[in-house]
């Protein structure tokens, strides 16, 4: 009998073998090497900062779409009880290799393959005081639908933090089909697109560095966003697909009409980065 655990990892695997999706985990994988004390403090403080909390003592947290696990590591050391999950069966390796490195045996940090778009395993969950999905139900294939798949998982009173890719019109769909040619290429051949994504990126932040002369500050310090890396957010963007994109306004009225208040809103100011929403569901 096939398990759902190797139907989800062999669903995502065709789609990256296919081209209709990129290689995340393999990404966040990479991005361990990075990860230290000094960015786990940092995700801490953004945490912390978004959620206007300054602790998570006795909350149970929902990481959607996990990732690195770095902002799981970032909740459970703020004392909250944590459920990771992701679809990129690599990605969960990812994750469960950074536990075992910061938290090996922690109990109350669990992590699992799933799907924000399977709703039989989203309902096994129940309700968390906080759900994450921090830049990744623009990359589902079905944006709207995983949006209205987090309403559940959110108890009364407690808080939904979503990202969503800006739309930015013509641009965006330039970026789609950009994306799309990047994960059709053979590996080998993938630098045709990074690198001219690459320099239409960095090529703005890079010339004024050099014009205050300080070199390649705005890419050393990009640690400080979020404790990310830059080149692995560069590989991220360019490579990220499936992609969708939506406009502030719309992921507000969206969850307006649901049951939920904004309480806090950062905008990537109209250029291609994420808008970030927290909302809080109506008890």
């Amino acid at each position: 009998m096939v398990t759902l655990h190797a139907q989800r990892s062999s669903g995502c695997e065709t789609d990256i073998v296919s081209g209709g999706r990129f290689e995340f985990g393999a990404n966040w994988r990479a991005f361990l090497k990075s990860v230290d004390e000094s960015r786990i403090r940092q995700v801490e403080a953004s945490l912390q900062e978004m959620l206007d909390i300054p602790h998570l003592q006795s909350m149970r947290i929902l990481d959607v779409g996990c990732g690195s696990g770095l902002f799981s590591l970032a909740a459970r050391r703020l004392g909250a009880t944590v459920h990771s999950f992701d679809f990129d069966p690599a990605a969960v390796a990812a994750a469960e290799e950074l536990k075992l490195r910061f938290a090996p045996g922690d109990a109350l940090w669990t992590i699992e393959t799933g799907s924000a778009l399977d709703r039989r395993y989203l309902g096994r969950l129940g309700e968390f005081d906080v759900v994450y999905a921090f830049g990744v139900l623009h990359h589902t294939g079905a944006m709207w639908e995983s949006l209205e798949n987090m309403i559940p998982l959110v108890k009364p009173g407690g808080k939904l933090f979503v990202s969503i890719y800006n739309d930015q019109g013509k641009a965006s769909r330039r970026w789609w089909w950009i994306k799309r040619a990047y994960n059709r290429l053979a590996p080998p051949l993938r630098f045709l697109v990074l690198w001219p994504s690459a320099f239409c990126l960095w090529w703005r932040p890079m010339l004024k560095d050099f014009l205050l002369l300080r070199p390649f500050r705005t890419w050393r310090g990009y640690q400080r966003h979020r404790g990310m890396s830059a080149w692995h957010d560069l590989v991220d963007w360019v490579g990220g697909f499936p992609f969708e994109v939506a406009k502030p306004e719309q992921v507000f009225d969206f969850y307006r009409r649901r049951g939920f208040s904004l309480e806090r809103l950062v905008t990537c100011g109209g250029s291609f980065g994420c808008n970030q929403f927290v909302f809080r569901k109506h008890e």
